[in-house]
């Protein structure tokens, strides 16, 4: 299942997460499934929150508007925008805290596993029998459904090129070279750097499910069991998926601490200092689990 979320180029106000408040004796499917609402919602928020720079939007569309002149042979309205492009460019790199990377627009792409680790790990199999026959297209296909994620991409307009590039237009442009300006022009539209957060969803579901089971231990037992039961299963998914963590905690010791505050909560129930030992190995495994990639 996949969803896409587009920005407007200007981030949008902030949204709060208030309205995802979790009764702790909710079942836990609803427990699960409000893990995933509240990820997104968190997900898009994040995205409003990446600062975009409407001088550098502005100046996008100032080139923009070079090629639409160019293309109309209208030389002296191109060099007016180019110059106004320039100028645009030039007073964001006047700031000292410029970051070398500008955000000019940001998604969220949400992918859900609806399968089980057994589906998960079948799937791998499959794939793997396919390639070794050269099936190779068969196994994109069932590869291309072995996501559970949430991504935060932003695209970025690169310092380091960008004003040497409308420079570099503005003298062919000078020395009467359209078509070498509007190469180097249409060169400049295209280079932009993406980069892509990666969160599992599966780990916020388990967050999200032991933090509920911490709550109603000693109240519900049963349901505090099947919280932490339904922990261990989306993390074995995750796990069978290939999602890593670079924590010195490992799926195994966060299997092996669950099934630590399940026994207790089945004998004298005096759970509390595991659950806090348990919250603070997943939140560690959750934040180095995080990838970044950019292209």
């Amino acid at each position: 299942m996949k969803k896409t979320f587009l920005s407007s180029l200007v981030a949008i106000s902030l949204l709060g997460t208030n309205a995802f408040a979790l009764d702790a004796k909710a079942s836990t499917k609803d427990v699960t499934a409000s893990a995933i609402t509240k990820a997104k919602k968190d997900a898009n928020t994040k995205k409003d929150d990446i600062k975009v720079v409407k001088e550098a939007v502005e100046s996008i569309k100032s080139v923009t508007n070079v090629l639409v002149a160019l293309n109309k042979k209208d030389t002296n309205k191109a060099k007016k925008e180019l110059e106004n492009a320039i100028g645009k460019i030039e007073v964001v790199l006047s700031n000292p805290k410029a970051p070398a990377l500008i955000p000019v627009d940001s998604k969220v792409v949400v992918q859900e596993f609806v399968g089980t680790a057994y589906d998960a790990q079948n799937a791998v199999i499959t794939t793997v029998a396919m390639l070794d026959n050269k099936r190779v297209q068969d196994a994109r296909h069932i590869l291309s459904a072995l996501v559970d994620e949430i991504d935060v991409s932003t695209t970025n307009l690169p310092l380091a090129t960008y004003p040497a590039a409308l420079k570099q237009a503005a003298k062919y442009l000078q020395l009467g070279k359209t078509e070498e300006a509007k190469k180097v022009l249409l060169a400049t539209l295209n280079t932009f750097v993406t980069v892509t957060d990666v969160t599992p969803i599966g780990i916020l579901e388990a967050q999200t499910l032991i933090d509920a089971a911490s709550k109603i231990a000693k109240t519900d037992k049963k349901l505090a069991l099947s919280h932490l039961e339904q922990a261990k299963a989306e993390l074995k998914k995750d796990e069978a998926l290939g999602y890593t963590s670079s924590s010195d905690t490992t799926y195994k010791v966060l299997n092996d601490a669950i099934s630590n505050v399940e026994k207790e909560i089945k004998g004298k129930n005096k759970a509390e200092k595991l659950f806090e030992d348990l919250k603070a190995k997943l939140k560690e495994f959750k934040e180095k689990a995080l990838k970044t990639f950019k292209k």
